[in-house]
């Protein structure tokens, strides 16, 4: 008996049956308007279905120009639109799979001077003011939505997802903060839910019975002026009665200032949402956001907390999940670690998606791992993301590889990071390595320095050797009280009044670390709905509470430091660097810019401040979390004895501890080799 019985169970939609409850949620993936996306994403979304998935979603396709997230995004509004689509669908279908396209109408969330919306009012988190929909021109969306459906059907699709929530058009006409019109699409509950409503309506009047309609329904807006639980639920029933065959959930929009997918929430931490709107509907039912492992989705559907569960970035990170959870091999499942740095942060930087775990996602056609027709006997050195990587891919192309490192396990600086709060899911990526190294055979040599010699036998060494901290440069950094962030997180005791000496991803980390302490670090559900201000009643608009959140105060007085001006942080990713500043700042932690360091000395750490004033601070210690230099040594010793050497990870490139950059080096490498 499997292991998994809801998840793996069909789903009966009566026209058609889904052979799980999974479903793929939609996510652009930047190859929609790509030279020759389309016959990538057939590959992309081929493996995904190869994977036994239930049902994809695809990125969202605008119904009209107006709808376009920016000039050129991808549209389904003619004949031409749906060909092109074609070789998606078929295979899809090849590999045994169910498709259905996002329709999806960005109104005021849009980049470009044409945006409209229901109100002439500007997004937070968009500089262009958009022109009000004019009656008539709303009856063209809805119009233009019904033949997109239409579109999609001719194309092959097997259904459309209508994407009501993120703070898109249509969550933006239900919501007072967006729509304040005095028409008949606005003023009263009833006016503002009309749009979906009639869109829903004729979308299953124009493709028929035999086609399925998810509507992705915003169950928690989490902003001001968004709706309260009876509202969404009047929507919700309103839309199952006009023809969806299964509701998606929304969580939050696009300008909320709560986390809804970052590492930092608790895993299934928005499944109370679904399972109190289940209560209510016939229809089936979709839970969202974090959910990362075939265990929880089980727990979800076994407990009767939705129908289906989705999976957006779980199967970026590994297209073979559901397969694996089915054929008892979970713990061979590549786990996503809701990182974004691959995925949202390249989408919102206009370039193609992918997973830090994963960097063969939607770079299926090019990053191909096949057979090597002359196999050797090769070393790779340093068994941290970028050796791991390529000793695996190496593995499983046929070589015969032996993985060497001075450390008593695997993992290099990922041992560090799982450390940080937000970061414990680095823990299955270690997990997964470890998996893939056994399950392939890579002999592994740890524990031990070391030494050219042992590696003359090997027709080729793959050096990633890492990094190490940069030195301090000021005077007194080699007192005992001046810390690397290493030997912070290794377990170093530091005072009450520390001082952070670089303001990148390890120095925010570090701060993380040090300001949070003890259990309430790894807060539970609860204890995040209760620190972000979250009514889980849902009967304030929006789902917030008026008290907004409440985040701890941290016990240590921190403060951070960068040499250079501007906002701190500016580097963090785009999607989740508001959070970490945001955390740190609710903590108490002081950020500040444009400092000289002077000296430290027994009064304290001498800077001066971006006015150039000097400024002693206080501090028990100070942490360097100022940069990395490669460590090479190994490198340069056989390349000089004429040894075929390769340069990987941090050892050829020093910067941020950069897991992505080091994954990806490590398989594209191995695929070469």
């Amino acid at each position: 008996m499997s292991n998994y019985p809801h998840l793996l169970a069909p789903l009966d939609l009566g026209h058609v049956q889904l052979r799980s409850r999974v479903l793929m949620g939609s996510m652009h993936i930047g190859l929609e308007e790509a030279e020759g996306g389309m016959e990538r994403m057939a590959a992309f979304y081929a493996e995904r279905a190869a994977g036994g998935v239930g049902l994809i979603v695809t990125g969202g396709v605008a119904p009209d120009h107006a709808g376009q997230g920016f000039p050129g995004g991808a549209m389904m509004a003619s004949a031409e639109d749906a060909a092109q689509h074609k070789v998606i669908c078929d295979a899809v279908h090849a590999e045994g799979g169910h498709i259905a396209l996002q329709l999806l109408h960005t109104g005021r969330y849009a980049y470009h001077d044409k945006q409209v919306a229901p109100s002439a009012i500007k997004a937070p988190i968009n500089p262009f003011v958009p022109k009000e929909l004019s009656p008539e021109e709303i009856e063209a969306t809805i119009e233009a939505f019904a033949v997109s459906a239409a579109l999609a059907k001719e194309a092959g699709y097997d259904g459309v997802e209508i994407m009501g929530s993120e703070g898109y058009l249509i969550n933006q006409f239900i919501a007072t903060q967006a729509n304040q019109r005095d028409d008949d699409w606005g003023g009263e509950y009833a006016n503002r839910m009309r749009l979906p409503v009639e869109i829903v309506s004729r979308v299953r009047k124009r493709v028929g019975d035999d086609f399925i309609l998810v509507y992705r329904l915003s169950m928690l807006d989490l902003v001001p002026g968004g709706s309260t639980f009876e509202e969404t639920l009047k929507l919700a029933k309103a839309v199952e009665k006009a023809g969806v065959s299964i509701i998606n959930t929304g969580i939050g929009w696009h300008e909320a200032r709560i986390p809804t997918i970052a590492a930092g929430v608790p895993r299934g931490a928005y499944a109370w949402v679904t399972a109190r709107m289940r209560k209510h509907l016939d229809v089936p039912i979709v839970a969202v956001n974090r959910i990362n492992t075939p265990e929880l989705a089980e727990q979800l559907l076994a407990r009767g907390d939705a129908d289906m569960v989705s999976m957006a970035r779980p199967m970026l990170a590994d297209p073979f999940f559901v397969r694996k959870a089915k054929e008892g091999r979970a713990d061979e499942i590549n786990t996503c670690i809701a990182c974004n740095q691959a995925c949202l942060d390249h989408i919102f930087e206009l370039k193609v998606c992918s997973c830090l775990v994963n960097p063969r996602a939607c770079h299926e056609t090019l990053l191909k791992i096949e057979a090597s027709a002359t196999p050797r006997r090769l070393a790779v050195v340093g068994a941290g993301p970028a050796g791991l990587a390529c000793a695996s891919t190496l593995a499983e192309r046929g070589h015969q590889v032996t993985l060497f490192d001075q450390a008593e396990r695997i993992g290099g600086q990922l041992n560090l990071a799982v450390m940080i709060q937000d970061k414990g899911e680095f823990f299955e990526t270690l997990r997964y390595f470890d998996k893939r190294l056994e399950k392939l055979g890579v002999e592994r040599k740890l524990g031990q320095k070391i030494v050219t010699e042992e590696l003359s036998d090997f027709e080729a060494v793959v050096v990633a050797t890492g990094v190490n901290p940069r030195p301090a440069d000021f005077e007194g950094h080699d007192r005992s009280e001046v810390l690397s962030y290493i030997e912070v997180l290794q377990g170093a005791k530091v005072g009450s009044r520390v001082a952070i000496v670089g303001t990148g991803g390890i120095g925010f980390d570090v701060a993380q670390f040090l300001s949070c302490e003890g259990p309430a670090c790894q807060p539970e559900q609860d204890r995040f709905l209760e620190e972000w201000g979250i009514d889980t009643e849902i009967a304030q608009a929006g789902g917030l509470l008026p008290t907004g959140p409440k985040l701890p105060k941290s016990a240590r007085h921190i403060t951070m430091m960068q040499r250079s001006e501007g906002k701190v942080g500016s580097r963090l990713g785009k999607t989740t660097g508001w959070i970490h500043r945001t955390v740190l700042r609710a903590k108490g932690v002081e950020m500040l810019s444009g400092v000289k360091y002077v000296k430290k000395d027994d009064a304290g750490f001498l800077i001066e401040d971006a006015e150039g004033q000097p400024r002693c601070l206080e501090v028990d210690h100070v942490v360097i979390c100022a940069g990395q230099e490669s460590e090479r040594s190994l490198y340069d010793a056989l390349s000089t004895a004429g040894k075929e050497v390769h340069l990987i990870g941090g050892a050829k490139e020093a910067g941020e501890l950069d897991a992505k950059r080091a994954i990806r080096q490590g398989t594209e490498l191995g695929t070469r080799l």
